[in-house]
C-alpha cells in the first residue's frame, strides 16, 4: 500500500487533533527510528521521547499540597493513582499565561521510578525522525539548562529541543539538590490529605482518542477519517476495557501495540482464498451485474489470493463471459510471486478446484484462470490504464492513505465504475462522500453502488 507524505493539523474549538507530520522529508529522515511528542513552552518547541509518554491529558483541577515548591501545582487522581503535577513553565522560570477555562495542557510521563504529570503551553504532534539527525545540545539553545536537553533536531524548518525527562526528574538530580529540585522528591511522594474527584481529574476521552489516532498514523501509516471513524470509536472502547483489565497503559507505544489495536480492523481472508461462506456472499453481490464482458479492478491485491477468488467466482457466475481482472499492488515481492502462487490441496475451495493443477511443489493455478488476470506492480496514487469497471475490490487499502488521497482515490473509483458498478471496501470502511454511494446490504462485504440519480 502506498501513501503520500503530507502535513495536516485539524483543529476543533480549542482542542488540537494530533496528526503525524511527514511532509517534505529528506530521504534519510524516512528512516524514523525515534519518535517524540512535541509541545511548546515559552514560545519554543520541545520534544519528549514517546516511550516516556504514558498519555496526553487536560488537567482542570488539582489538590494543593502544602510545603512544596511553587512549580508543584498539586496532585492528581489518575484513575485511582495519585501523581504529582509539575508546571514546567514555573519550573524553568518561564512566563505563565492563565487560561480562562482553567484547563491546562499536559503529558503524563512514565519514568523509571514513578509516574508524573507535566503542564506545558500546548501539545503539537508526534514527530518521527532519524536518530542520526539529532545533534548535541548547546548552551545557545533555549531557556533551559543544557544538561536537561538530550539533543537538538531540525524538522521541516522547526528546531526542537529534546528534553531528557529522566535526568530532569530523576533521583540522581534530586540527590544533587539543585535549587529547583531540592524538595521535588518529597512532592513526588506526597499524598493528598483530601480526596480528589475522579470526575474532575480524568483526561478527556477525546484527548486519549486523539493520541490513539496519532500513534496509529505514526507506527502504521493508518489514517483515521470518516472512512473508518465508526470502527475507531468502537475499537477505542474495547481497547480501553482490555487494557484496563490487563493493568496496562491505554496509549500505543510501539508498532507491535499498533498491530494489536488494528487486529479487529482488517477484512477476513484478505491473505487467503475465500472460503465457501464468503464466496456465497460474493456471488449474491454480483448477481445483479449483467453483460458478456466484465472488467474488474483489484488494487492492493497483495499476493493474489483475493484476486484468484474473485476471478474464479466471476467465471462460476458468468461461465460464458469474458472476464478481465487488473490486480495491482506496490509490494514488489508480493506482486512478483502472485502468478506462481501455490496452495495446499486441503485449502482449496470447490469453486477454485476447476482452475488448479497439481505440481511437484504444490497445487498451482491453471493458465485458463491466470490468462484473465493482469498482475502489475503499481502505486494506487499514480496514473493507471484500467478501463471502465463493473467491480472494484479495494479492501483495507484506503485507510492507509492520507485523508486527501483517500478522497482522491474514491473519486477515481467513482469515475472508473460503470453506472451499475459495485465498489467493495474493507469491512470497516465506508465512502467519505455518502451522497455518491448507495450501500448494498451484504453479510460479509462492505459494498456500495454508484448513486447516479
Amino acid at each position: 500500500m502506498s501513501s503520500t507524505m503530507e502535513k495536516t493539523i485539524v483543529r476543533e474549538g480549542d482542542n488540537k487533533t494530533l496528526l503525524m507530520d511527514q511532509g517534505n522529508l529528506p530521504a534519510k529522515q524516512l528512516k524514523q527510528d525515534f519518535k517524540m511528542v512535541t509541545f511548546s513552552l515559552g514560545g519554543k518547541d520541545y520534544g519528549i521521547d514517546i516511550m516516556k509518554v504514558k498519555e496526553i491529558a487536560k488537567f482542570n483541577q488539582f489538590t494543593y499540597v502544602p510545603n512544596t515548591p511553587p512549580f508543584v501545582r498539586g496532585v492528581y487522581n489518575l484513575r485511582g493513582e495519585i501523581i504529582s503535577i509539575i508546571d514546567l513553565r514555573i519550573f524553568f522560570h518561564l512566563p505563565v499565561e492563565k487560561r480562562k477555562d482553567g484547563v491546562e495542557n499536559g503529558l503524563i510521563l512514565r519514568l523509571e521510578d514513578y509516574i508524573i504529570g507535566i503542564i506545558v503551553d500546548s501539545i503539537d504532534k508526534v514527530v518521527g525522525i532519524a536518530s542520526e539527525d539529532v545533534q548535541p545540545p548547546h548552551p545557545i539553545f533555549g531557556d533551559i539548562n543544557v544538561k536537561y536537553i538530550s539533543g537538538v533536531v531540525e524538522y521541516n524548518g522547526t528546531l526542537y529541543l529534546i528534553l531528557d525527562v529522566e535526568k530532569l526528574f530523576g533521583k540522581e538530580q534530586t540527590a544533587q539538590k539543585a535549587p529547583s529540585l531540592e524538595t521535588l522528591e518529597v512532592s513526588l511522594g506526597a499524598k493528598p490529605s483530601v480526596g480528589v474527584s475522579p470526575r474532575e481529574s480524568f483526561p478527556t476521552g477525546q484527548t486519549e482518542k486523539d493520541f490513539i489516532r496519532e500513534t496509529l498514523k505514526t507506527f502504521k501509516s493508518f489514517h483515521v477519517t470518516p472512512l473508518n471513524e465508526r470502527w475507531l470509536d468502537e475499537r477505542f472502547e474495547q481497547w480501553r476495557s482490555e487494557r484496563g483489565k490487563q493493568g496496562r497503559d491505554l496509549q500505543i507505544k510501539s508498532a507491535e501495540e499498533a498491530d494489536d489495536f488494528l487486529q479487529t480492523f482488517y477484512s477476513p481472508y484478505s491473505d487467503a482464498v475465500w472460503p465457501e461462506e464468503i464466496a456465497e456472499s460474493f456471488l449474491e453481490l454480483i448477481q445483479e451485474l449483467s453483460g458478456r464482458v466484465f472488467s474488474v479492478w483489484n488494487p492492493g491485491c497483495g499476493k493474489g489470493y483475493e484476486t484468484y477468488s474473485v476471478t474464479a467466482l466471476f467465471l462460476k457466475k458468468f461461465p460464458d463471459a469474458v472476464v478481465k481482472v487488473w490486480a495491482m499492488d506496490n509490494d514488489l515481492l508480493a506482486i512478483s510471486t502472485a502468478p506462481n502462487l501455490l496452495f495446499q490441496p486441503e485449502t482449496i475451495p470447490s469453486y477454485l478446484l476447476p482452475y488448479t493443477v497439481k505440481g511437484k511443489q504444490g497445487v498451482g493455478i491453471t493458465t485458463q484462470l491466470k490468462d484473465r488476470i493482469f498482475f502489475e506492480y503499481h502505486d494506487i496514487l499514480h496514473v493507471n490504464v484500467v478501463p471502465e469497471c463493473d467491480l472494484i475490490v479495494a479492501r483495507d487499502l484506503l485507510s492507509f492513505l492520507s485523508p486527501a488521497d483517500q478522497a482522491k482515490v474514491l473519486d477515481e473509483f467513482y469515475d472508473k465504475l460503470k453506472p451499475k458498478g459495485i465498489l467493495i471496501l474493507g469491512k470497516n470502511e465506508e465512502p467519505i462522500d455518502g451522497i455518491k454511494w448507495v450501500r448494498i446490504p451484504n453479510k460479509h462485504f462492505s459494498a456500495f453502488r454508484k448513486n447516479i440519480e
